[in-house]
């Protein structure tokens, strides 16, 4: 195995693995975890505590024990997470921080503490409107809560230092990912649609650090080689994330590449960088404020304009909606950039998904429709 391959098995085992991964990182790294809902808990004051962020996105589970807690309507990904810590899966976190987006992130703060009582709450509110000066003045404020809330659970005290240099850890995480998601179109039979989110998945489960200095071996290791011919289908895909397996297998099996995302399991967290301010929290804070996604408040509605640049910047073919099921923000947006889509006349393919599928023959179906429906043209 040549060691392209042994670093994206690595990265695999990890995003497929996450409680060993996990479990395995506090182990080399002797640091407390802390669970971070998303979708954007500040990871850089985690960080600076001397702690381990991991990301829980929910995951694939029979779901038996959080429907006490939460209705069926409620988003896969909340369920699975509530799931998976009144079984355990999460024993290994010292706390968790849930940031509350939605109304299904508002219910599961309070059920979290009658549910999984043993692993401690962080609840985070952001501000409805982040743009506006009170609005980061707010976020800073809340920052600053959630600061002290770790510092409890860490027992160390967080200086200004720790956090501008935890700042610098992740911006090299968030620049060498940013390198990594262009690269894609360079290896697109090396990098398919599955290797690519195994790829960017596995961060969520390792300290960004370590993660990094293998990610930016990776495309050292890829660089050596000439870029790879594709014959097949480049996309844009967008949503909250984009699993099951099984739907990243049907992109795989129709030869359809993922060219530029705008997950927020994926793009959404890395592409904007640190903003500008006069201490770490504000930096932080200003962050928020610079991004651009269905749960922060965007007067402009710029996701069409944002979609539509990176068809044009990568040629891409067309556009992937991939809808979580039951998420209100994101169906709120589609009707908007729906309509700049067709009429900067880029094709698209409309997918709702959970990740609790039984069956993705459906999924399976549409894409293959879409693929050939695509080369015809």
């Amino acid at each position: 195995m040549n060691s392209i391959a042994q670093i994206i098995a690595g990265f695999e085992e990890q995003a497929k693995y996450p409680a060993k991964a996990v479990t395995a990182a506090i182990k080399k790294t002797g640091k407390k975890a802390v669970g971070c809902f998303p979708y954007y808990t500040p990871e850089e004051i985690i960080y600076a505590a001397g702690m381990l962020p991991v990301g829980l996105w929910g995951g694939q589970t029979e779901i038996k024990a959080a429907d006490k807690y939460l209705q069926s309507f409620c988003c896969s990904i909340m369920r699975a997470n509530v799931e998976f810590g009144m079984k355990g899966t999460y024993d290994m976190l010292s706390a968790v921080i849930i940031p509350t987006y939605c109304d299904t992130l508002k219910c599961i703060c309070e059920n979290w503490k009658s549910a999984v009582p043993n692993i401690y709450l962080i609840p985070m509110v952001y501000p409805q409107n982040i743009k506006i000066e009170a609005g980061v003045t707010y976020m800073m404020a809340e920052f600053k809560r959630v600061q002290d809330e770790l510092t409890k659970v860490s027992g160390k005290t967080i200086t200004e230092q720790d956090l501008l240099d935890s700042i610098a850890v992740y911006e090299k995480y968030r620049s060498t990912m940013q390198e990594f998601v262009k690269i894609v179109n360079l290896y697109p039979n090396t990098l398919n649609a599955r290797v690519r989110h195994f790829i960017i998945k596995a961060a969520y489960f390792s300290d960004k650090k370590i993660y990094t200095e293998k990610l930016a071996e990776l495309i050292a290791e890829l660089k050596k080689s000439p870029a790879e011919e594709f014959d097949g289908l480049k996309v844009v895909i967008t949503g909250i994330l984009a699993e099951p397996d099984a739907l990243l297998d049907s992109f795989v099996e129709n030869n359809i590449i993922f060219a530029a995302d705008d997950l927020a399991q994926e793009s959404r967290q890395f592409r904007t960088n640190i903003g500008e301010g006069s201490t770490a929290i504000e930096k932080l804070a200003r962050r928020v404020a610079n991004q651009s996604c269905s749960l922060l408040y965007d007067e402009k509605k710029t996701r069409g304009q944002l979609l539509i640049d990176l068809v044009k910047e990568t040629k891409a073919d067309g556009v992937v909606i991939s809808m979580m099921k039951f998420c209100d923000p994101e169906e709120f947006d589609y009707p908007i950039f729906k309509k700049e889509l067709e009429a900067a006349k880029i094709p698209m393919l409309y997918l709702e998904i959970e990740q609790q599928m039984d069956a993705a023959e459906q999924i399976r179906t549409r894409i293959q429709s879409f693929s050939e429906m695509m080369v015809k043209h």
